[in-house]
């Protein structure tokens, strides 16, 4: 029986009642496909910032590499400076562990329906792939006299050939499994050095993919498309901050933030990978268990898929979609269910599974 070790790091706010029901259903099916999982937990984030004053122990990093995935909720709290996680924590993980391919499946799940009132499931179904580790977020910059009239701000993104060529690659991979066609989301025509080194270097890995059809496309087309037509995208291959918005754009057009799931991959698994919904940690709703779970648990699946489980990952997206289908929704898509509702039909549909 093969045996998994699994970080899990639930952070803040909701991050305690939607990764519980992550793992529960997480555990229903590895006893399905006879595989095990071993979890250790640790209560790291912006509420273990407010007592430690770190949101990680100085070893922290040492003791998650020794795991085969990390499983995380979310993080942040209103009292903790909302600069402090993404620095403390995630980009800290995201960089160490070269988890340069940020995945975030777009999909309308059945009988949700989508804010765009003229499209169906069929014109949904798309995958933002976003270089996680460059770019924009390399928080290289300053601040400088900033109480006087000649006070400036800068940050100066960072491109290297290698990290663009190691996300392209990934993502003209991903694309060639799928429908064959990248789209790569740029803004060269005014960020005429980063982002036209960027179209360069991916046009050159396109050349390797004759069989993808390739094509270039700038941002705020982009985000235009995402609502008038996002059945003209297969995979979308971008850099850090426009993923970063454009992904949440498509957990929206999906119906609800609560439904999106992401994967931080080291594709070569030389480190783990972290698996994470999209969403922030909702304190403001904590502990009423009625956040959705489900963006955690697909995050859950895609961690299955990573290691290898793939029957697995399938058998929980479609416990999803039948959620979803027969209306067990929570109460941000106008249902009633509680969080742990939802993990509870999700189980049910597992045990359906091996009956």
């Amino acid at each position: 029986m093969k045996n998994y070790k699994i970080a899990v790091v639930p952070g803040d706010g909701i991050g305690h009642e939607i990764v519980p029901a992550g793992l529960k259903v997480v555990e229903a099916v590895a006893s399905n496909h006879n595989f095990k999982i071993d979890t250790e937990f640790y209560p790291w984030g912006a509420g273990y910032y407010k007592r430690h004053g770190e949101f990680m122990p100085e070893d922290g990093l040492a003791t998650l590499q020794k795991f085969d995935a990390i499983y995380f909720g979310a993080v942040g709290l209103p009292e903790v400076d909302d600069t402090l996680p993404a620095k403390l924590y995630t980009f800290k993980v995201r960089k160490s562990f070269e988890q340069y391919v940020n995945y975030r499946p777009v999909r309308l799940l059945p009988g949700i329906e989508s804010p765009l009132r003229y499209k169906q499931r069929e014109d949904i179904d798309f995958v933002v792939i976003r270089e996680n580790n460059e770019g924009e977020f390399v928080q290289n910059g300053e601040i400088v006299n900033p109480d006087t009239p000649e006070g400036y701000a800068t940050d100066t993104s960072l491109f290297t050939r290698k990290g663009i060529e190691n996300v392209a690659n990934y993502a003209f991979q991903l694309a060639q499994k799928r429908r064959k066609k990248l789209t790569n989301v740029t803004k060269s025509n005014t960020l005429i050095n980063s982002l036209l080194y960027w179209d360069t270097v991916i046009a050159e890995v396109a050349q390797n993919y004759s069989d993808v059809t390739y094509n270039k496309m700038y941002v705020d087309n982009a985000a235009a498309s995402f609502v008038l037509k996002p059945e003209t995208f297969d995979v979308i291959l971008t850099t850090n901050m426009i993923g970063d918005i454009l992904s949440d754009l498509g957990g929206a057009i999906m119906g609800s933030l609560g439904f999106g799931p992401s994967g931080n991959i080291n594709p070569e698994k030389i480190y783990p990978s972290m698996f994470e919904p999209i969403h922030g940690s909702a304190p403001d709703i904590a502990g009423q268990n009625i956040a959705n779970p489900i963006g955690a648990i697909w995050s859950a699946a895609l961690m299955l898929e990573h290691l290898g489980e793939k029957d697995a990952a399938a058998d929980i997206i479609s416990g999803i979609e039948e959620t979803t289908r027969k209306q067990t929704l929570t109460v941000d898509v106008g249902g009633k269910a509680s969080t742990s509702d939802i993990a509870d039909s999700i189980v049910d549909h597992l045990s359906t599974k091996v009956s």
